[in-house]
């Protein structure tokens, strides 16, 4: 059996995708389990490319690798997490993560093992126009029959921002800040303020005349 080259890229790239995630979880330093992720989501894209799924693949590429890790990256280096105090609680809660995981793999298999995933279930495959558009049918079900979750996922997103914001501001001694709220308040009349000089014009061609006299 003849194994194509589309079929050895998938296989290798689910191993490298497989390794980012444990890698992930298993990094001792907090800003190599961010650069795997990274690395996770951008091997998930290629597989995607690979499956045809081009939009997913570009999304998944410039929001998730280009803004949402670089937005994680920043914010784990700025926080400057202390791991060794991070580490005296893991024993600890050990046991509530154990019970959350075994809840998380009980749902997967449910969903895995239901009447939607079986292969005898799925219907055969049919042929596609030349005029098809996975980015076309992608944002037509996308802002019809789940806008609603399409907006709430965005409206999480802006919280993340916003928490990630508030985390990372710290206020400093000797470092000079912009109080928006004093700019506005300014009226125009004390923006400019003109000074009354009186003119020393006579006084100083007086002098001048005098210099040259003696």
């Amino acid at each position: 059996m003849a194994i194509s080259f589309t079929t050895i890229c998938f296989y290798l790239f689910s191993a490298i995708l497989v390794f980012a995630g444990l890698r992930v979880i298993t990094a001792r330093n907090p800003v190599h389990a961010v650069l795997y992720l990274v690395l996770a989501f951008f091997t998930s894209g290629m597989i995607w490319m690979l499956m045809q799924a081009e939009f997913l693949a570009i999304a998944i590429i410039l929001i998730y690798v280009g803004a949402v890790m670089v937005l994680f990256l920043f914010v784990v280096m700025m926080l400057d997490i202390n791991v060794e105090k991070m580490r005296e609680g893991f024993w600890r809660y050990l046991p509530v993560g154990l019970v959350v995981a075994t809840i998380m793999v009980a749902e997967m298999a449910m969903v895995l093992n239901g009447r939607y995933f079986r292969l005898e279930s799925l219907p055969a495959p049919q042929a596609v126009d030349v005029a098809y558009s996975n980015a076309q049918n992608l944002a037509r079900v996308i802002f019809t029959d789940y806008a609603y979750p399409f907006e709430l996922a965005s409206l999480i997103l802006l919280v993340a921002m916003i928490a990630a914001v508030a985390l990372t501001y710290r206020r400093r001694e000797g470092i000079r800040r912009i109080d928006p709220s004093a700019q506005i308040a300014v009226k125009a009349k004390d923006r400019l303020v003109i000074h009354s000089i009186p003119a020393e014009k006579e006084e100083i061609v007086a002098e001048s005349t005098g210099d040259v006299a003696k």
